[in-house]
């Protein structure tokens, strides 16, 4: 992949790293393992993601057209002494470049990554509430991972099938629900799940990704029906039908 010769002052917040191995968790989701160059010294919290450079941004293509040399990726796990990210994306229907990039990536091939972004993390509360589809999966596993074992925790989390289900890394479970063939976007299913779902008294920390508005639709329901402050949730729209560049 062209290095970008805009590094100088930006050069601290680039890795460079080499795909290592790639292959499918699920019918729908990859997984790729990459390895830097150099050691890993960034600051980091689970759900936080990476900017995957895809294209040379300074390519006639990449001046055109900018918003297409880039894709976010949240970090599934992150191992400093083995200079090792990994990634797990649910590839779902589309021919977006970052889409592309994660079907054909294979090992050997070089990547240039902008490091960890994004306030879509754990946070202290009483409990913590999780709602989202596959592509939420990826995000809520290392946010479950950073849990202390005592934390209160509930969720849902949605998928075609129980095919499709990716592991959560333990001790801490969500509630599985299937669609059996009916739409992801504007769920129906989450949202019958959600609405039937027991929750204590009070705020918690919500947590809510995947589909734009199906996300809208949980946070308009927690907020409206079960009087939660807005303030106490948080929203990461991964992608919504014919959008490009959410994910």
């Amino acid at each position: 992949m062209t290095r970008n010769p805009l590094a100088g002052a930006f050069a601290k917040y680039r890795l460079e790293a080499t795909v290592t191995d790639a292959g499918m968790v699920t019918p729908t989701m990859r997984r790729i393992r990459l390895v830097a160059d150099e050691p890993i010294d960034f600051a980091y919290v689970p759900g936080q993601h990476v900017r995957v450079q895809i294209n040379d941004p300074l390519s006639v293509s990449g001046l055109l057209r900018p918003g297409e040399t880039l894709r976010t990726y949240t970090i599934w796990e992150l191992v400093p002494e083995e200079r090792a990210v990994e990634l797990r994306v649910h590839l779902y229907d589309g021919d977006g470049i970052g889409l592309k990039w994660m079907r054909a990536a294979a090992s050997g091939e070089r990547v240039t990554l902008w490091w960890p972004q994004g306030d879509f993390f754990t946070r202290p509360a009483p409990f913590h509430l999780f709602v989202g589809e596959e592509t939420a999966g990826a995000a809520f596993g290392p946010m479950l991972r950073a849990l202390d074992p005592s934390a209160v925790v509930y969720g849902l989390l949605e998928s075609e099938s129980p095919e499709h289900d990716l592991p959560m890394p333990g001790p801490h479970r969500l509630r599985r629900v299937y669609r059996h063939g009916a739409p992801a976007a504007s769920s129906r299913t989450l949202r019958t799940a959600i609405a039937e779902l027991e929750l204590p008294d009070g705020d918690g920390a919500a947590y809510l990704a995947g589909e734009a508005r199906t996300c809208q639709m949980v946070r308009d329901h927690l907020v409206r029906e079960r009087g939660w402050d807005r303030r106490s949730i948080k929203v990461k729209p991964f992608w919504a039908p014919g959008k490009r560049g959410l994910h």
